[in-house]
């Protein structure tokens, strides 16, 4: 018998960056997310980086039901590599179809790394891979119709 047999839905997920002005603009302006609280010190304060309650130096964004905090602590020079122990893939689910070929086109006019809608019927999805800032990859997920 498992220790834990009834946790609900991911309350929140905090990704390390190396550059948090860049990083909240990825977020707010390609993936649609609001400032919903941010550290009342400069990432650059060495205190600040290290103190849970001023959040790291970094910013919490939220979307719907999803929060997504940023911690700007990562050596410049960082980049993300899905092959080591941790994160491997983070994925957004959109609504449909439409709107999955939607945000194709829309980032299509952008200079964000992505690729192009991959269709994965075995699991009834369509995902389109996209990589943030930093290197991280990212997925924008559909039903398939």
């Amino acid at each position: 018998m498992p220790i834990l047999s009834a946790l609900g839905g991911v309350h929140h997920v905090r990704l390390t960056v190396t550059d948090i002005e860049r990083s909240r603009t990825f977020y707010t302006e390609i993936l649609g997310f609001g400032v919903a609280a941010e550290s009342p010190g400069s990432p650059d304060d060495p205190a600040i980086r290290a103190d849970r309650d001023a959040l790291y130096g970094g910013v919490v964004l939220a979307n719907d039901n999803l929060i997504l905090g940023l911690r700007p602590v990562a050596d410049p020079a960082d980049r993300f590599e899905s092959e080591r122990v941790g994160l491997d893939h983070l994925s957004f689910q959109l609504g449909s179809m439409a709107q999955l070929r939607e945000a194709e086109e829309r980032l299509d006019a952008t200079d964000v790394v992505h690729g192009t809608i991959r269709e994965l019927p075995a699991f009834g999805i369509a995902i389109l891979s996209i990589d943030d800032p930093d290197g991280i990859h990212l997925e924008l997920t559909a039903a398939l119709e």
